[in-house]
């Protein structure tokens, strides 16, 4: 049976156009080709030993079996090293510099694991295409592998290894035993669209593993390094920006929500979502939070491709989707992978989600904001981009009076969520702070309507029997601390203070908190949401609760993998991740936490 590894502890590599998962022993438990949102070639992490992976570990030595791994990235990268006494496992997927005047594609992916030191090591390479509902056949070509089953190219280059292919059926394994004594050894998982496809800067067989490290290593932190960071927990901070870059996807400027698909929610649960999309709201939210860090070429990028997709949906704002596929594209139809038992026995596995077809209003406001801090952060913002922001306050105009499905897109009937009013506002307002650098003065009908949608989230979202704004009803939603976090109320509102007073209350358990504890159309139960945790320590630090506010973070840090990662919730209780891994939701809101506590006094959200 296979050991389920902690979410929390699972590793990340990325090239910007998929990610892979490591285990804490150095197992790829988790890999997609060619995208983050393609189908799985490893998919251990969901459907245990038999759904495949990639191991390099010692063979038993005394020393070796009493002693366990560390792991960590080496500097400001994503390259990740695991460590055994006598052994050393180096992870990457390499990132190479494009040709100059050229996109990076997807068509090609390689996966880099270095490994030396002395005695033994045992290789076992175990491919399952699509999710393993193909059956996947291996035959070796002397110094390398070739996996048969689909239509893509793919191969493992391995120099002089003696490799044993297995019957799995209806799957092939193989498996090598190396003698590191004779000196290190460099597999290489290629993948190519087609057996003629090329790619201007790709690297070919002949490049040496020096100069791949090397050049994932300068990728990563040429970047890191222009990066300017708060006083609180620099480099956890870094750690969470290189986190958000890694879900950048280089190929289109799309940044997806998260790596993995159906991790669930509650251990056993059917909570369990596909999160590898491009959701406009949380992109939004992922490229402001790196403006805020100094890098702006994440958020131009990403406005870039929402304007691609509006131009391909007809340029009309009121048929935008939630969520895309990272290549701009409508995403699959939501459906189940029966052939995967979940991860710890955590069913239904899903690819697809069906969100997309919803109204969420939130967005609006939240590619509002994008906008206008990206206007702080370079001076300046292209003029498709404001033509965007008119339209958004186009939109927020016809339709904040509707009902929607919300920032958290339950699969209950339509409401009026108190949290999509306060972003329909905060569209507007940014139009209007914005107006005078594309106009000659505010547009009254603006400011008219502004003053209308506050009016409207303060009237009928205040519920005087629990004495706090409410998200529809009488239903407490920690997104509520959205109507001070983004500026509708100011930090010392009464109503304001009694709101956070009472989500606290009422949402935090155990310094974790959740967003909501209403019935939502979907059976069965969720952890705290990391995100919330962060919004509620802003909250707090704009109504002067600092101390308090320094002592969650303080928990929600504590809270970090091995390796800096978190995923999208907490079990309060027994502090153990749930959720789809790393969580952009979760990274965002820890580096606004850090830069919020380093200046308690300017706090505002981002």
């Amino acid at each position: 049976m296979t050991k389920i590894v902690p979410i929390e502890n699972h590793s990340l590599l990325s090239d910007q156009q998929t990610a892979a998962l490591v285990t804490p022993d150095a197992r790829i438990t988790w890999l997609c080709l060619p995208r983050i949102d393609s189908p799985a070639i490893f998919s251990e992490l969901l459907g245990g030993h038999e759904a495949g992976f990639f191991a390099v570990r010692p063979l038993a030595t005394h020393i070796d079996t009493q002693a366990q791994p560390t792991q960590n990235y080496k500097g400001d990268t994503l390259i990740l090293t695991t460590n055994w006494p006598t052994l050393t496992v180096t992870d990457y997927l390499s990132c190479v510099p494009s040709q100059r005047g050229t996109k990076a594609t997807h068509t090609r992916v390689e996966l880099v694991r270095h490994i030396e030191g002395k005695g033994l090591a045992k290789v076992e390479f175990a491919p399952r295409l699509n999710f393993g509902r193909l059956a996947t056949r291996i035959v070796s070509h002397g110094g390398h592998l070739e996996v048969l089953g689909g239509e893509a190219h793919i191969e493992l280059h391995a120099a002089d290894v003696l490799w044993t292919i297995g019957e799995h059926k209806p799957h092939q394994s193989a498996v090598a035993q190396v003698d590191l004594d004779c000196g290190a050894l460099t597999l290489r998982l290629c993948y190519r669209a087609s057996s003629s496809d090329t790619v201007p800067g790709a690297p070919q067989a002949a490049t040496s593993e020096s100069t791949l490290r090397r050049q994932t290593a300068q990728h990563w932190q040429g970047w890191a390094e222009g990066l300017a960071l708060p006083e609180v927990e620099p480099e956890l901070v870094k750690r969470s920006a290189l986190t958000l870059k890694a879900l950048c996807h280089r190929p289109t400027g799309a940044i997806a929500a998260a790596a993995t698909t159906s991790l669930p929610e509650a251990i056993g649960g059917v909570r369990n979502w596909d999160y590898r999309y491009c959701w406009i709201r949380d992109a939004a939210m992922s490229a402001t939070a790196l403006c805020r860090l100094g890098s702006t070429s994440e958020a131009n990028a990403f406005l870039d491709w929402l304007v691609a997709v509006l131009a391909r949906e007809g340029g009309s704002l009121a048929t935008l989707a939630p969520l895309y596929a990272v290549d701009g594209l409508p995403t699959p139809v939501e459906r189940t992978i029966d052939e995967l038992c979940g991860y710890a026995i955590s069913r239904p596995v899903r690819v697809g989600n069906a969100a997309s077809r919803q109204l969420q209003l939130d967005i609006f406001g939240f590619v509002a904001e994008l906008i206008y801090q990206l206007k702080c952060a370079q001076e300046t913002i292209a003029t498709a981009h404001w033509q965007l922001l008119k339209e958004l306050v186009a939109e927020a105009s016809a339709s904040w009076q509707r009902k929607d499905q919300g920032m958290w897109e339950v699969r209950s009937k339509p409401r009026h969520h108190t949290h999509s009013k306060v972003m329909c506002w905060l569209a507007v307002d940014r139009g209007v702070r914005l107006s005078s650098e594309f106009c000659d003065q505010q547009p009254e009908e603006w400011l008219v309507l502004r003053d209308n949608i506050a009016q409207y989230v303060l009237s009928e979202g205040w519920n005087d029997k629990l004495d706090a704004y409410t998200t529809a009803g009488d239903d407490l939603d920690s997104s509520v601390l959205a109507i001070g976090l983004f500026g509708l109320v100011k930090p010392e509102d009464p109503r304001f203070v009694a709101t956070v007073n009472k989500v606290e209350a009422t949402l935090k358990h155990h310094d974790s908190v959740y967003r909501y504890q209403h019935q939502d159309g979907v059976e069965g139960s969720e952890g705290a949401f990391n995100l919330m945790t962060s919004w509620l320590i802003d909250a707090k630090i704009l109504i002067g609760e600092t101390v308090e506010a320094r002592n969650l973070f303080d928990a929600l840090i504590a809270q970090l993998g091995s390796t800096g990662l978190l995923p999208e919730e907490v079990d309060p209780v027994t502090k153990a991740g749930l959720g789809n891994h790393p969580q952009a939701y979760s990274h965002l809101g820890l580096i606004n936490n850090a830069f919020n506590l380093t200046q308690p006094r300017k706090a505002h959200h981002i």
